[in-house]
């Protein structure tokens, strides 16, 4: 079982940054592959970027390449998410996934999510 919990929301004025973590316990979190997804009011819940175990491969949904990054520390047991250039459009209260292998094709585990306003 894996417990994972969001941090580092909150609003933002466009052109900003914040870096969201997300913290995890109760397994050996450098097996599992990561993800973070995002939902904005009554829209149904997206892929925003995921990761594998070791770092080494990543990906993104076309809408954040080149301004979000993520990122894990296997020895703080957390993956982050750093947003750089946000757009009003990247509102949504965000989530992390994790999921049992090395790399992603569905999710086991969510957290409760973090929210993230970005003002114009």
């Amino acid at each position: 079982q894996v417990q994972l919990l969001e941090s580092g929301g909150g609003l933002v004025q466009a052109g900003g940054s914040l870096r969201l973590s997300c913290a995890a316990s109760g397994s050996t979190f450098s097996a599992f592959g990561m993800g973070w997804f995002r939902q904005a009011p009554g829209k149904e819940r997206e892929f925003v970027a995921a990761i594998n175990w070791s770092g080494s491969y990543r990906s993104y949904i076309d809408s954040v390449k080149g301004r979000f990054t993520i990122s894990r520390d296997n020895a703080k047991n957390t993956v982050y998410l750093q947003m750089n250039s946000l757009k009003p459009e990247d509102t949504a209260v965000y989530y992390c996934a994790a999921c049992n292998s090395r790399w992603c094709n569905g999710y086991d585990y969510w957290g409760q999510g973090t929210q993230v306003t970005v003002s114009s």
